[in-house]
């Protein structure tokens, strides 16, 4: 065979996989991105035994701890809503109220407060840093 064909045929092989590897990997991060709920769609699609990622604001004055247990609010970004949340689990260092977080969630019992997986509380950071007052 031709060793210029040879090469024609391994470049198509290879540019083909290529296609189709990079269409795979864009597929796999439009599908996957959208499990994040807000506690306006909880409220509403929640359901009770099925786990969702609640992403929100920790409401200003809802932060409780009682023990290992920290409660407190999650505000949807949009409405006037928020949902309680008992939590046990590592606490990131930059959780405090008005700060955007994730965590994993499975509804309670009715009137009771959405019950947070442990160690699923993720804080996203700010985007800029203050320089610590000197003493």
């Amino acid at each position: 065979m031709d060793p210029s064909r040879k090469r024609a045929i391994r470049l198509t092989v290879a540019l083909t996989a290529a296609v189709l590897l990079a269409s795979a990997l864009v597929y796999v991060s439009f599908t996957a991105g959208n499990k994040e709920f807000t506690a306006s769609q909880l409220l509403a699609r929640g359901k009770p035994g099925q786990t969702y990622e609640l992403a929100g604001t920790v409401l200003n004055g809802s932060v409780q701890r009682d023990g290992t247990t920290l409660m407190f609010r999650i505000r949807d970004p949009k409405l006037p809503l928020s949902v309680p949340v008992r939590y046990n689990g590592i606490v990131p260092d930059p959780f405090a109220p008005g700060r955007a977080v994730m965590v994993a969630v499975e509804k309670g019992s009715a009137g009771t407060a959405y019950i947070g997986q442990g160690n699923s509380l993720t804080t996203k950071c700010p985007s800029k840093y203050q320089a610590a007052a000197a003493s």
